[in-house]
């Protein structure tokens, strides 16, 4: 195990949404955001990205979503069921920012690695086109969004990624000593989850949209509505639960507001 690996959770925006996109629950009704204050209606759905500051080099996993999320959506219709809360008397809250708090830029970044290629994870892959940062995600995820035509294809936005130069992993990996990557196909293609052994904190698996949130877990796991192959998906989660008795690792879900106030987002602290 590397000694030296200091782990860094950042903001990269929140979103609000009806759950039920995230955990299907029988009597909810999918709504927009006109509908926010009904009752059991909306709720809060962060995004976050992991900064790692390795002894190797600095790995980034997600991007979460971007400043022109209105504009970039509008033609998904995503603005409408997932409105990103802006707060105008503060530059806060997305990466660019959360990076900049930590006095780092995209070109400190050495590896971005994409846990898939949807909305709000990959929105702000772009900003690492700087001919030093290598960018990777599931080869699956390549392999499925390659047949995209048109605007999008359900959350996948190809303007978010196209022509990037995106190397592909094939398998669970080790990207850098102590950092891995574990396919958890499902949710999409090739939805990949994160794993980090820490000396001090020890293992914690990141579990991108693989699980949503922790009611997402269970046992037993509850699905959601976005999710490409559910067999695949329950599988994953098996995979995952698997992993983390094994490793007796915390487990950090994708979306999960409740969770989020329970961790250190930086630049308030850091995980080694």
């Amino acid at each position: 195990m590397t000694n030296d690996i200091k782990l860094h959770i950042l903001e990269s925006g929140t979103m609000e949404a009806d759950l039920t996109w995230l955990l299907l629950k029988p009597g909810r009704v999918i709504k927009t955001r006109e509908h926010r204050h009904d009752e059991r209606a909306w709720g809060q759905v962060p995004t976050h990205a992991v900064l790692i500051d390795h002894p190797e080099g600095r790995i980034l996993w997600d991007t979460g979503v971007p400043r022109n999320w209105a504009e970039h959506w509008a033609p998904t219709g995503f603005d409408e069921f997932f409105p990103v809360i802006d707060d105008p008397e503060a530059d806060t809250g997305y990466l660019d920012s959360s990076l900049k708090q930590l006095e780092l830029t995209p070109d400190d970044i050495d590896i971005l690695v994409l846990s898939h290629l949807h909305f709000d994870h990959a929105a702000n892959a772009r900003m690492f086109d700087n001919g030093k940062t290598r960018i990777v995600t599931s080869q699956a995820e390549l392999d499925g969004v390659a047949s995209i035509t048109g605007y999008n294809q359900g959350a996948h936005i190809p303007d978010d990624f196209k022509g990037l130069d995106i190397g592909g992993i094939a398998g669970d990996d080790e990207i850098l000593p102590g950092v891995s990557v574990i396919q958890t196909p499902g949710h999409t293609w090739g939805t990949m989850s994160l794993k980090v052994d820490l000396p001090n904190d020890g293992t914690k698996i990141f579990t991108s949209d693989a699980v949503y949130l922790a009611d997402s877990w269970g046992p037993p796991a509850v699905g959601a509505a976005i999710v490409w192959n559910n067999l695949a998906w329950l599988e994953s989660v098996e995979k995952l639960h698997r992993i983390a008795q094994e490793t007796d690792a915390q487990v950090i879900f994708g979306h999960d507001e409740e969770q989020k106030k329970e961790l250190t987002f930086a630049p308030n602290g850091f995980y080694s």
